[in-house]
């Protein structure tokens, strides 16, 4: 039997039962829903999984140690009795993530210096010599959170959050992110409505999104539909540079994605992507091409007036503008009666969904929700509305 460990997958708030969810569809049985994340014990090929498969998490924790650390000294004193070089050399890169909540360390950039030192003077203490600092890419990323004073000190599997599938350009506006896509997606029932038509012999769902921006949600329906691992386009993981990786098990479980990809365009659904702004659909198109999904999502220059229905029936999902400023909602208010009056008009027979921040402009909409599903764009609390179109 392989040894167990636990971990702990974070995710963004109001996300943590979708979360819950998809690792118990990769096999993990043993998990607990927390603030933020989810705590669950597996194997370690469990953990590597995770981080090739969820949608859904920003982070996988591998938790060293808890200890108590009301203060600078204790804090460095905790961190020092662990034993290192069992995950490192001093040949390798070191970043370090310090974050506190109703502890006396409250700032973050002095508690994350502490976490460094203890380190590296275990390094210099011992080998003579001690490990850099990469805050960008490092071969070891250690997450340290303090809660009430007491310190959890974890390896970050991932390196940098899972969120970043490697098709989207660097530094490229990124409106909504990746795994808050896939929560969209997955509360429209996507993944659902795909198995069904498959295991029923009927025609595939289409999906359309006519604000589609830098094409997120058109790319991740389409990974979905093709069952394409979101973690296998990534070229950096934390735990490709940690003393304890296993190459052999990452190596078996990419070639496993790899075959469990659907390439046959006849068994993949009709996915369809519009924006009225050239210089977006243009974005879409590049982060299409990296996404490997070049062929099988359809992205087009194309104002929301004339968006038409497209065959067979099948889900709709709109992320429109939602006005940040004093101003805006009016502004937006003819934008989301046009909304009501499209679905009204042109999509008859299908489901309907809308994310927004803004319940005022929902209202303007003028259909009744079927659904509304909390969720979070940064710290911005929107809602997932639902909208049955018969």
């Amino acid at each position: 039997m392989a040894e167990t460990r636990n971990f702990f997958a974070t995710t963004a708030k109001a996300m943590e039962g979708l979360l819950a969810q998809e690792l118990r569809g990769l096999g993990i049985p043993s998990l607990k829903e927390e603030r933020a994340g989810v705590s669950f014990e597996g194997t370690l090929e469990q953990a590597y999984r995770v981080c090739l498969w969820s949608r859904i998490a920003n982070r996988v924790l591998l938790p060293l140690k808890r200890f108590p650390a009301p203060t600078p000294e204790k804090l460095y004193g905790g961190v020092k009795s662990i034993r290192w070089s069992d995950h490192l050399t001093p040949r390798n890169t070191l970043a370090v993530d310090f974050s506190s909540s109703h502890s006396q360390i409250t700032h973050t950039h002095f508690g994350a210096l502490k976490v460094k030192d203890a380190i590296c003077d275990q390094f210099r203490s011992v080998q003579g010599s001690r490990p850099s600092v990469d805050p960008a890419r490092p071969d070891i990323r250690v997450n340290v959170y303090l809660q009430q004073d007491e310190a959890t000190v974890s390896l970050d599997l991932s390196g940098e959050s899972l969120h970043l599938r490697g098709y989207r350009e660097a530094g490229a506006l990124a409106p909504l992110k990746e795994n808050l896509a896939s929560a969209i997606l997955m509360h429209a029932g996507w993944p659902e409505k795909l198995r069904e038509a498959r295991e029923k012999g009927e025609p595939l769902p289409a999906f359309l999104d006519p604000m589609c921006g830098s094409g997120t949600l058109p790319i991740e329906a389409g990974l979905i539909a093709a069952n394409v691992a979101p973690g296998s386009q990534r070229r950096y993981f934390g735990f490709q540079g940690w003393q304890g990786h296993v190459p052999a098990i990452w190596k078996r479980l990419l070639q496993e994605a790899e075959e469990l990809r659907v390439r046959d365009r006849k068994k993949l659904p009709r996915i369809v992507g519009y924006d009225q702004d050239f210089r977006a659909v243009r974005l879409a198109l590049g982060n299409l091409e990296r996404s490997g999904l070049l062929g099988l999502v359809h992205l087009e220059k194309r104002e929301f007036s004339v968006c038409e229905a497209i065959e067979p029936k099948g889900v709709i999902v709109l992320n429109p503008p939602y006005g940040e400023r004093l101003g805006d909602v009016e502004e937006l208010k003819p934008l989301y009666k046009q909304i009501g009056d499209t679905f009204k008009q042109k999509f008859r027979g299908w489901e309907g969904y809308v994310f927004t921040g803004s319940p005022e402009l929902a209202k303007v909409i003028g259909l009744k929700a079927a659904r509304r599903i909390v969720l979070f764009n940064g710290a911005i609390e929107c809602r997932l509305f639902k909208y049955e179109l018969y």
